[in-house]
């Protein structure tokens, strides 16, 4: 018989998922780990945004550590679904996050900002 070790609750990733609105943008920031676990945050995430009627929606992966496939997946299912009617575009730069991207070629079908102000600007035109 085993029994819950309380230490491992602590072990469990940490992944937070903000919107906020930005005019007609909707912004949806990552921070933590974003894997199987927590990529369904992400998700419900950007769902939420969609559904405020925004015209473009940035994903900001720039406070994220860890970018498994589970989240590229998101990411992948989220532009089938949103484009052409919603504009999508990701923030994400180092080896956590723009370099798993670039490697599968996500990359090569959604845009990708190093900066936060990179991104709003290219959807604000």
């Amino acid at each position: 018989m085993s029994h819950a070790d309380p230490a491992m609750d602590n072990a469990l990733p940490s992944c937070t998922v903000e919107v906020r609105r930005i005019g007609e943008l909707s912004v949806v920031a990552v921070t933590g780990t974003l894997d199987m676990l927590t990529a369904p945050k992400l998700q419900d995430g950007i769902s939420s945004a969609a559904g405020q009627g925004s015209v473009a929606v940035v994903v900001d992966l720039s406070e994220v550590d860890f970018l498994a496939s589970a989240g590229m997946g998101v990411l992948v299912a989220a532009h089938a679904e949103l484009v052409p009617a919603v504009q999508l575009v990701v923030v994400a730069d180092g080896p956590a996050t723009s370099r798993p991207m670039k490697l599968i070629g996500l990359t090569d079908i959604i845009d990708l900002f190093a900066t936060l102000d990179e991104a709003l600007t290219a959807v604000a035109t």
